[in-house]
C-alpha cells in the first residue's frame, strides 16, 4: 500500500522491483527445472538462489519520487534520508519509518466565535501554505506535523483576532496575513517546516452587528454627502458673487449673458419663448452691435452712447387774423 505525507506505514512493491522479482523467479524456475532434468545440483542451487533473490528484491529495492524523501532507520537509529530515485535497504535490519512530501501543501483552519479586541465575536477562515525543508527534523522532532501545523495555525489565528480591532481585521487583511505568517513560521521552523504564506479567506460577524454596521455606514455617507453639498453651494455662491460684481461693473456683459441664455434656451426644437418688449428694450440690441464693432477695432473699449429719442414737437396751429369790424353808419 502506497504511503502519503504523514503515513508511517511501509510502502508496497514498486514497479521496477516487481519486474526484477518476476524475472528472478522465472530464471530460478528454469534453472531449477534444468537441474532436475539434467540431474546436476549446480542448477538446483542456482535456481534456489534466484528464487531467494526474487523474494528479497521487493523488500530491499525502493524508489522515491522526485518530491519525496524516505526516512531509513537501522536498528531504530537514523541511517539515512533516502531519495529521490532508487535506493537499497537491508531487509529486516533496515526500516523505512516514514515518507515525506517536500512539495508546497495547504492546510485550512478557522477560529469560531473568537472575540476581537473590542469584544466582537467573529468567525475567521484562513489557509496556510507550508513546505518541509528539513525531512530529518520533521520525522524525528514531532509525531504528527500535519496535526501540529493545524493546531498552531488555529491558536495563532485566535491570538491575532484577540489583539486586533474588528475594523482593523476587516480593512487590513494583508497586515493580518503577514502577522500570522510570522507567528506560525517561528513555531514550525523547529520542526523543519516553513510557512510560505497565510491568507485569510473570510471574516464573518453576527447578523445583528452587520445591520448596525450597515446603518452606521449609511449615516456616515449621508452626512458626508450633505457636507459636500453644502461646500458646493458655498462655492457656487462665491462664484455668483464674483459674477455679480463683474456684471455690476460692466452692464454690457450682463446684456450679453442675457442674450446667451435666450440662445441656449432656443436651441431646443419647438421651444417658444415669450419675451416682454421692455426686456428687449433693456437689452438695447443696437447699442450692443455698435459696442461689438468698436471693440473689434480698438483695444480699449469705450461705452456706447445711448440712442437719441426724437423729441416731441409742440406744433402751434397758426392763428387767423382777426378782421376789424367797421362801425355802422348812422
Amino acid at each position: 500500500m502506497n504511503g502519503f505525507v504523514g503515513d508511517f506505514r511501509p510502502r508496497g512493491i514498486n514497479a521496477t522491483a516487481a519486474l526484477l522479482a518476476v524475472i528472478a523467479f522465472a530464471l530460478g524456475a528454469l534453472s531449477f527445472a534444468k537441474g532436475i532434468t539434467d540431474g546436476e545440483p549446480v542448477f538446483l542451487w542456482i535456481g534456489v538462489g534466484l528464487l531467494v533473490l526474487g523474494v528479497l528484491i521487493p523488500a530491499s529495492l525502493k524508489m522515491a519520487n522526485q518530491w519525496e524523501r524516505a526516512v531509513v532507520l537501522r536498528f531504530g537509529k537514523l541511517q539515512q534520508i533516502a531519495g529521490p530515485g532508487m535506493f537499497l535497504i537491508v531487509p529486516v535490519i533496515d526500516q523505512i519509518s516514514s515518507w515525506l512530501d517536500q512539495r508546497i501543501q495547504t492546510t485550512e483552519f478557522n477560529a469560531e466565535q473568537a472575540l476581537s479586541k473590542d469584544t466582537v465575536p467573529v468567525d475567521v477562515d484562513a489557509v496556510i501554505f507550508w513546505q518541509i525543508h528539513d525531512p530529518e527534523r520533521a520525522a524525528l522532532e514531532i509525531t504528527d506535523y500535519r496535526s501540529a501545523i493545524a493546531r498552531v495555525a488555529q491558536t495563532s489565528l485566535r491570538e491575532m483576532v484577540g489583539s486586533s480591532l474588528l475594523s482593523t481585521l476587516l480593512s487590513d487583511r494583508q497586515k493580518g496575513d503577514e502577522l500570522l505568517k510570522e507567528q506560525i513560521g517561528r513555531k514550525t521552523a523547529e520542526w523543519g517546516v516553513t510557512a510560505h504564506s497565510v491568507e485569510i479567506r473570510d471574516i464573518s460577524v453576527p447578523a445583528a452587528l452587520q445591520d448596525a454596521m450597515s446603518r452606521e455606514a449609511q449615516a456616515q455617507r449621508e452626512a458626508a454627502a450633505r457636507i459636500h453639498l453644502g461646500q458646493a453651494e458655498q462655492e457656487v455662491a462665491v462664484k455668483f458673487v464674483e459674477a455679480a460684481e463683474i456684471y455690476a461693473r460692466s452692464p454690457a456683459a450682463l446684456q450679453l449673458r442675457a442674450m446667451n441664455i435666450i440662445y441656449e434656451t432656443t436651441k431646443e426644437r419647438g421651444a417658444t419663448i415669450l419675451i416682454p418688449s421692455a426686456m428687449v428694450d433693456a437689452m438695447n440690441p443696437g447699442g450692443l452691435l455698435a459696442l461689438a464693432g468698436v471693440g473689434a477695432s480698438q483695444d480699449n473699449r469705450r461705452p456706447a452712447a445711448a440712442p437719441r429719442t426724437p423729441a416731441a414737437s409742440s406744433a402751434v396751429p397758426p392763428t387767423r387774423p382777426q378782421r376789424r369790424r367797421r362801425p355802422a353808419a348812422d
